[in-house]
Protein backbone atom coordinates (compact mmCIF):
# COMPACT_ATOMS: atom_id res chain seq x y z
CA UNK A 1 0.00 0.00 0.00
CA UNK A 2 1.50 3.45 -0.91
CA UNK A 3 1.72 6.12 1.47
CA UNK A 4 -0.52 9.15 0.76
CA UNK A 5 1.47 12.58 0.27
CA UNK A 6 0.58 15.15 1.60
CA UNK A 7 -0.28 18.24 -0.30
CA UNK A 8 2.44 20.96 -0.37
CA UNK A 9 2.09 24.77 -1.34
CA UNK A 10 4.71 27.11 -2.09
CA UNK A 11 3.85 30.26 -3.03
CA UNK A 12 6.75 32.51 -2.52
CA UNK A 13 5.55 35.10 -0.35
CA UNK A 14 7.19 35.56 3.28
CA UNK A 15 6.09 32.84 6.13
CA UNK A 16 4.10 33.68 8.85
CA UNK A 17 5.70 33.42 11.94
CA UNK A 18 5.71 34.21 11.20
CA UNK A 19 5.16 35.72 15.48
CA UNK A 20 7.33 33.07 16.86
CA UNK A 21 4.41 35.74 16.36
CA UNK A 22 6.90 35.55 10.52
CA UNK A 23 5.85 39.25 11.49
CA UNK A 24 2.38 39.70 12.13
CA UNK A 25 0.08 37.01 13.65
CA UNK A 26 -2.51 38.22 11.13
CA UNK A 27 -0.37 39.13 8.22
CA UNK A 28 -1.34 42.54 6.72
CA UNK A 29 -4.47 43.33 4.85
CA UNK A 30 -7.78 42.08 6.68
CA UNK A 31 -5.41 41.56 10.00
CA UNK A 32 -3.63 44.99 9.65
CA UNK A 33 0.17 45.98 8.87
CA UNK A 34 3.03 45.02 10.98
CA UNK A 35 6.50 45.28 10.44
CA UNK A 36 6.48 42.43 7.94
CA UNK A 37 3.12 40.92 6.47
CA UNK A 38 4.12 37.23 8.43
CA UNK A 39 4.26 37.09 12.40
CA UNK A 40 6.66 34.77 14.57
CA UNK A 41 8.91 32.39 11.67
CA UNK A 42 9.25 35.24 8.93
CA UNK A 43 12.78 33.00 8.25
CA UNK A 44 12.82 29.24 9.04
CA UNK A 45 12.91 28.07 12.65
CA UNK A 46 15.86 25.71 12.03
CA UNK A 47 19.34 27.03 12.99
CA UNK A 48 21.80 27.75 10.39
CA UNK A 49 25.47 26.86 10.92
CA UNK A 50 26.52 30.25 9.90
CA UNK A 51 26.05 33.76 11.49
CA UNK A 52 22.44 34.95 10.17
CA UNK A 53 22.03 38.99 8.72
CA UNK A 54 20.88 41.28 10.62
CA UNK A 55 17.25 41.86 9.02
CA UNK A 56 17.22 45.33 9.91
CA UNK A 57 18.68 48.32 12.02
CA UNK A 58 17.10 51.53 12.22
CA UNK A 59 17.12 54.22 15.14
CA UNK A 60 13.59 55.10 16.15
CA UNK A 61 12.64 58.81 17.42
CA UNK A 62 13.67 62.17 16.54
CA UNK A 63 14.67 65.48 17.28
CA UNK A 64 17.14 65.71 20.06
CA UNK A 65 17.26 61.78 20.91
CA UNK A 66 19.32 61.27 17.97
CA UNK A 67 22.18 62.78 19.50
CA UNK A 68 23.22 59.85 21.94
CA UNK A 69 25.71 61.82 23.65
CA UNK A 70 22.85 63.91 24.26
CA UNK A 71 20.55 63.09 27.39
CA UNK A 72 21.05 59.31 28.73
CA UNK A 73 22.56 57.73 25.98
CA UNK A 74 21.41 55.05 23.89
CA UNK A 75 20.21 51.65 24.43
CA UNK A 76 19.56 49.21 21.59
CA UNK A 77 16.61 46.83 22.00
CA UNK A 78 17.17 43.88 19.84
CA UNK A 79 14.09 41.68 18.88
CA UNK A 80 12.28 40.04 15.97
CA UNK A 81 10.31 41.66 12.80
CA UNK A 82 6.96 41.62 14.16
CA UNK A 83 8.02 44.27 16.93
CA UNK A 84 5.78 47.46 16.42
CA UNK A 85 4.43 50.19 18.52
CA UNK A 86 2.04 52.87 17.98
CA UNK A 87 3.51 55.96 16.54
CA UNK A 88 4.90 58.65 18.97
CA UNK A 89 4.88 55.80 21.92
CA UNK A 90 9.08 54.80 21.59
CA UNK A 91 9.73 59.00 21.17
CA UNK A 92 7.53 58.97 24.24
CA UNK A 93 9.68 56.63 26.45
CA UNK A 94 12.62 58.55 24.85
CA UNK A 95 11.67 62.07 25.79
CA UNK A 96 10.68 61.12 29.21
CA UNK A 97 13.92 59.57 29.92
CA UNK A 98 16.50 60.96 28.03
CA UNK A 99 17.81 57.63 26.14
CA UNK A 100 17.75 57.10 22.39
CA UNK A 101 16.22 53.79 21.20
CA UNK A 102 17.62 51.71 18.50
CA UNK A 103 15.78 48.65 17.26
CA UNK A 104 17.47 45.65 15.48
CA UNK A 105 15.58 43.48 14.36
CA UNK A 106 15.71 39.23 13.68
CA UNK A 107 13.25 37.24 11.49
CA UNK A 108 11.54 35.74 14.46
CA UNK A 109 11.51 33.92 17.89
CA UNK A 110 14.13 31.24 16.75
CA UNK A 111 16.68 33.19 14.48
CA UNK A 112 16.68 36.21 17.66
CA UNK A 113 17.69 33.60 19.94
CA UNK A 114 20.21 31.58 17.52
CA UNK A 115 21.38 35.22 16.84
CA UNK A 116 22.04 35.75 20.78
CA UNK A 117 23.28 32.70 21.13
CA UNK A 118 25.86 33.39 18.24
CA UNK A 119 26.94 36.49 19.53
CA UNK A 120 26.64 36.30 23.33
CA UNK A 121 30.45 37.34 23.91
CA UNK A 122 29.60 40.52 21.41
CA UNK A 123 25.85 41.06 22.53
CA UNK A 124 23.87 42.90 19.99
CA UNK A 125 22.34 45.40 22.52
CA UNK A 126 21.00 45.68 25.42
CA UNK A 127 17.44 44.66 25.76
CA UNK A 128 16.06 41.40 23.92
CA UNK A 129 12.19 40.75 23.13
CA UNK A 130 10.17 38.90 21.38
CA UNK A 131 11.94 35.71 22.86
CA UNK A 132 8.95 32.80 23.10
CA UNK A 133 8.20 29.71 24.98
CA UNK A 134 9.38 27.51 22.61
CA UNK A 135 13.43 28.98 22.53
CA UNK A 136 13.02 30.40 26.19
CA UNK A 137 15.01 27.21 27.75
CA UNK A 138 18.03 27.74 25.48
CA UNK A 139 18.10 31.51 25.93
CA UNK A 140 18.54 30.58 29.74
CA UNK A 141 20.89 27.49 29.15
CA UNK A 142 23.29 29.96 26.86
CA UNK A 143 23.22 32.60 29.75
CA UNK A 144 22.37 35.39 27.15
CA UNK A 145 20.15 36.97 29.66
CA UNK A 146 20.53 38.22 33.11
CA UNK A 147 18.41 38.69 36.15
CA UNK A 148 15.90 41.24 35.63
CA UNK A 149 14.00 43.25 38.32
CA UNK A 150 11.12 45.13 36.45
CA UNK A 151 9.37 47.96 38.67
CA UNK A 152 6.61 48.77 36.61
CA UNK A 153 2.78 47.52 37.72
CA UNK A 154 2.34 44.70 35.31
CA UNK A 155 5.40 42.75 36.61
CA UNK A 156 3.34 41.14 39.03
CA UNK A 157 1.22 39.85 36.27
CA UNK A 158 4.43 39.04 34.22
CA UNK A 159 5.45 37.13 37.20
CA UNK A 160 2.45 34.34 36.80
CA UNK A 161 3.73 33.39 33.15
CA UNK A 162 7.46 32.66 33.87
CA UNK A 163 9.50 30.31 32.41
CA UNK A 164 9.53 27.32 34.81
CA UNK A 165 13.54 27.08 36.18
CA UNK A 166 13.85 31.00 36.16
CA UNK A 167 13.96 31.32 39.25
CA UNK A 168 16.36 34.42 38.99
CA UNK A 169 13.92 36.23 37.23
CA UNK A 170 16.16 36.79 33.85
CA UNK A 171 13.23 36.28 31.23
CA UNK A 172 9.70 38.74 31.83
CA UNK A 173 6.69 37.71 29.31
CA UNK A 174 5.78 40.57 28.00
CA UNK A 175 2.59 39.52 26.31
CA UNK A 176 1.01 35.98 25.13
CA UNK A 177 -1.30 34.61 22.09
CA UNK A 178 -3.05 31.72 21.46
CA UNK A 179 -2.16 29.25 18.13
CA UNK A 180 -5.35 27.31 17.27
CA UNK A 181 -7.28 26.29 14.07
CA UNK A 182 -9.64 28.66 12.58
CA UNK A 183 -12.55 27.59 10.60
CA UNK A 184 -14.86 29.32 8.10
CA UNK A 185 -18.26 29.61 9.52
CA UNK A 186 -20.31 30.60 6.67
CA UNK A 187 -18.65 27.61 4.32
CA UNK A 188 -19.94 25.06 7.08
CA UNK A 189 -23.49 26.99 6.90
CA UNK A 190 -24.07 27.11 3.58
CA UNK A 191 -22.79 23.09 3.01
CA UNK A 192 -24.90 21.82 5.69
CA UNK A 193 -21.32 20.63 7.39
CA UNK A 194 -20.99 20.48 10.90
CA UNK A 195 -17.77 22.97 12.31
CA UNK A 196 -14.53 20.32 13.64
CA UNK A 197 -14.30 21.24 17.18
CA UNK A 198 -11.47 19.26 18.64
CA UNK A 199 -8.00 17.66 17.15
CA UNK A 200 -9.65 14.85 16.72
CA UNK A 201 -12.43 15.46 14.75
CA UNK A 202 -10.25 16.83 11.70
CA UNK A 203 -9.23 12.92 11.31
CA UNK A 204 -13.21 12.67 10.45
CA UNK A 205 -13.42 11.66 6.73
CA UNK A 206 -15.63 14.51 6.56
CA UNK A 207 -13.23 16.60 6.67
CA UNK A 208 -10.98 15.17 4.11
CA UNK A 209 -9.04 17.65 2.03
CA UNK A 210 -10.47 21.04 4.55
CA UNK A 211 -7.48 21.06 6.54
CA UNK A 212 -4.05 23.40 5.32
CA UNK A 213 -1.21 24.26 8.77
CA UNK A 214 2.23 26.04 7.73
CA UNK A 215 5.47 23.81 7.87
CA UNK A 216 6.30 23.69 11.96
CA UNK A 217 10.63 23.70 10.28
CA UNK A 218 9.70 27.27 8.43
CA UNK A 219 7.25 28.26 10.78
CA UNK A 220 6.34 30.02 14.16
CA UNK A 221 2.96 29.21 14.13
CA UNK A 222 3.60 25.55 12.35
CA UNK A 223 5.63 25.10 15.82
CA UNK A 224 3.06 25.98 17.98
CA UNK A 225 0.45 23.57 16.48
CA UNK A 226 3.05 20.64 16.36
CA UNK A 227 3.67 21.57 20.52
CA UNK A 228 -0.08 21.47 20.52
CA UNK A 229 -0.41 17.58 19.59
CA UNK A 230 2.64 16.82 21.84
CA UNK A 231 0.77 17.87 24.29
CA UNK A 232 -2.59 16.59 23.68
CA UNK A 233 -1.63 12.69 22.43
CA UNK A 234 2.02 12.83 24.47
CA UNK A 235 5.27 10.86 22.89
CA UNK A 236 3.23 8.09 22.69
CA UNK A 237 0.55 9.05 20.14
CA UNK A 238 1.40 12.50 18.57
CA UNK A 239 3.14 11.09 15.54
CA UNK A 240 0.04 8.87 14.63
CA UNK A 241 -2.17 11.94 14.77
CA UNK A 242 -0.26 13.62 12.19
CA UNK A 243 -0.06 10.27 10.29
CA UNK A 244 -3.61 10.46 10.64
CA UNK A 245 -4.15 14.27 9.16
CA UNK A 246 -1.85 13.24 6.35
CA UNK A 247 -3.90 10.39 5.36
CA UNK A 248 -7.02 12.52 5.54
CA UNK A 249 -5.92 14.73 2.85
CA UNK A 250 -3.49 17.76 4.85
CA UNK A 251 -2.57 20.32 2.95
CA UNK A 252 1.31 22.21 4.42
CA UNK A 253 2.14 25.42 3.32
CA UNK A 254 5.30 27.21 3.69
CA UNK A 255 4.32 29.48 6.59
CA UNK A 256 1.25 30.70 7.86
CA UNK A 257 0.72 33.47 5.33
CA UNK A 258 0.51 31.18 2.50
CA UNK A 259 -1.68 28.81 4.26
CA UNK A 260 -4.18 32.02 5.27
CA UNK A 261 -4.24 34.66 2.08
CA UNK A 262 -3.85 32.23 -0.20
CA UNK A 263 -5.11 28.83 1.01
CA UNK A 264 -8.08 29.81 3.22
CA UNK A 265 -11.28 30.00 2.13
CA UNK A 266 -11.90 33.10 4.25
CA UNK A 267 -8.63 34.61 3.94
CA UNK A 268 -9.18 36.94 0.68
CA UNK A 269 -7.11 34.08 -2.11
CA UNK A 270 -10.72 32.29 -3.02
CA UNK A 271 -8.23 29.16 -1.25
CA UNK A 272 -10.61 26.12 -1.30
CA UNK A 273 -9.79 24.83 2.46
CA UNK A 274 -11.80 26.11 5.18
CA UNK A 275 -9.78 25.02 8.23
CA UNK A 276 -6.72 27.26 8.75
CA UNK A 277 -3.78 27.35 11.65
CA UNK A 278 -4.07 30.67 12.89
CA UNK A 279 -4.54 32.80 16.39
CA UNK A 280 -7.54 33.02 18.62
CA UNK A 281 -7.26 37.01 17.78
CA UNK A 282 -7.63 36.19 14.05
CA UNK A 283 -11.50 36.44 13.52
CA UNK A 284 -11.87 40.23 15.01
CA UNK A 285 -10.32 40.76 11.24
CA UNK A 286 -12.74 39.08 9.19
CA UNK A 287 -16.02 40.98 10.28
CA UNK A 288 -16.87 42.29 6.56
CA UNK A 289 -17.84 45.95 6.05
CA UNK A 290 -20.38 46.67 7.19
CA UNK A 291 -20.84 43.77 8.98
CA UNK A 292 -21.56 42.87 13.01
CA UNK A 293 -19.74 39.88 13.20
CA UNK A 294 -16.53 37.84 12.20
CA UNK A 295 -16.96 35.19 9.43
CA UNK A 296 -14.50 32.84 10.95
CA UNK A 297 -14.19 31.24 15.04
CA UNK A 298 -10.87 29.91 16.50
CA UNK A 299 -11.20 26.37 17.75
CA UNK A 300 -10.07 27.12 21.37
CA UNK A 301 -9.95 23.30 22.15
CA UNK A 302 -7.06 23.15 19.77
CA UNK A 303 -4.64 25.75 20.81
CA UNK A 304 -0.95 26.04 22.13
CA UNK A 305 -0.41 29.04 23.98
CA UNK A 306 2.63 31.49 22.95
CA UNK A 307 4.27 33.78 25.50
CA UNK A 308 6.64 36.16 24.52
CA UNK A 309 9.41 37.53 26.87
CA UNK A 310 11.85 40.83 26.99
CA UNK A 311 15.43 40.44 29.18
CA UNK A 312 18.46 42.33 29.65
CA UNK A 313 21.25 40.94 27.55
CA UNK A 314 24.15 39.67 29.32
CA UNK A 315 27.29 42.00 28.79
CA UNK A 316 24.69 44.49 27.81
CA UNK A 317 26.48 48.29 26.99
CA UNK A 318 23.65 49.96 28.72
CA UNK A 319 22.06 47.75 31.98
CA UNK A 320 20.76 50.23 33.11
CA UNK A 321 18.69 51.92 30.05
CA UNK A 322 17.72 48.08 29.20
CA UNK A 323 15.94 48.22 32.66
CA UNK A 324 14.07 51.25 31.98
CA UNK A 325 12.93 49.78 28.66
CA UNK A 326 11.90 46.60 30.17
CA UNK A 327 9.89 48.97 32.34
CA UNK A 328 8.27 50.68 29.62
CA UNK A 329 7.05 47.12 27.62
CA UNK A 330 5.25 46.64 30.76
CA UNK A 331 3.92 50.16 31.56
CA UNK A 332 -0.05 51.01 31.05
CA UNK A 333 0.09 52.80 27.75
CA UNK A 334 2.55 49.71 25.97
CA UNK A 335 0.40 47.18 27.42
CA UNK A 336 -2.59 48.89 26.10
CA UNK A 337 -0.80 49.36 22.62
CA UNK A 338 0.06 45.90 22.21
CA UNK A 339 -3.44 43.98 20.87
CA UNK A 340 -3.70 46.65 18.16
CA UNK A 341 0.19 47.06 17.16
CA UNK A 342 1.23 43.13 17.79
CA UNK A 343 -2.20 41.39 17.75
CA UNK A 344 -1.21 39.74 20.90
CA UNK A 345 -2.55 39.83 24.61
CA UNK A 346 -0.84 42.30 27.07
CA UNK A 347 0.27 40.63 29.82
CA UNK A 348 -1.52 43.40 32.06
CA UNK A 349 -4.35 42.71 33.72
CA UNK A 350 -4.95 46.77 34.48
CA UNK A 351 -5.65 47.50 30.34
CA UNK A 352 -8.53 47.20 29.07
CA UNK A 353 -8.80 44.52 25.77
CA UNK A 354 -10.57 46.11 22.46
CA UNK A 355 -13.94 45.72 22.48
CA UNK A 356 -14.14 43.41 19.64
CA UNK A 357 -11.46 41.38 20.99
CA UNK A 358 -13.59 41.10 24.46
CA UNK A 359 -16.06 39.48 22.30
CA UNK A 360 -14.78 37.61 19.30
CA UNK A 361 -10.69 36.72 20.56
CA UNK A 362 -10.98 35.16 23.99
CA UNK A 363 -8.27 33.05 24.99
CA UNK A 364 -8.27 29.65 25.47
CA UNK A 365 -9.35 28.35 28.75
CA UNK A 366 -6.97 25.03 28.77
CA UNK A 367 -4.31 25.79 25.64
CA UNK A 368 -2.44 22.73 25.68
CA UNK A 369 1.52 22.65 26.90
CA UNK A 370 4.87 20.98 26.50
CA UNK A 371 7.51 22.33 28.82
CA UNK A 372 9.78 24.71 27.74
CA UNK A 373 13.01 22.66 28.68
CA UNK A 374 11.39 19.62 26.80
CA UNK A 375 10.45 21.65 23.96
CA UNK A 376 14.45 22.76 24.12
CA UNK A 377 15.58 18.91 24.60
CA UNK A 378 13.39 17.21 21.69
CA UNK A 379 12.39 20.09 19.35
CA UNK A 380 15.03 18.81 16.80
CA UNK A 381 14.00 15.61 16.94
CA UNK A 382 10.33 16.13 16.21
CA UNK A 383 10.63 18.31 13.77
CA UNK A 384 12.70 15.59 12.09
CA UNK A 385 10.14 12.85 12.57
CA UNK A 386 7.52 15.02 11.67
CA UNK A 387 8.86 15.74 8.52
CA UNK A 388 9.64 11.88 8.08
CA UNK A 389 6.00 11.06 8.79
CA UNK A 390 4.00 13.71 6.97
CA UNK A 391 6.27 15.36 4.19
CA UNK A 392 8.13 11.64 3.59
Amino acid sequence: MTTPRVHRTHHGTTPHGGTVHGSTPHGSTPHGTRTTPARRAAAGLVATAGLLALTACSAVGGGAADDPTDGGGTVTLVTHESFALSDGLLEQFEEESGLRVEVVQQADAGALVNQLVLTKDAPLGDLVFGIDNAFASRALDEGVVVPAEPTAPAAEDAAAYAVPGDDTGALTAVDLGDVCLNVDTAWFAQRGVPEPTTLESLLDPAYRDLVVVPDPVTSSPGLAFLLATVGAFGEDGWVDYWAGLRDNGLQVADGWSEAYYTDFTAGGGEGPRPVVLSYASSPPFTVPDGGDAPTTRALLDTCFRQVEYAGVLAGAANPEGAAALLDFLLSDDVQADIPGSMYMYPVSSAVELPQEWAAWAPLADDPFEVAPADVTAHREQWLATWSDTVIG
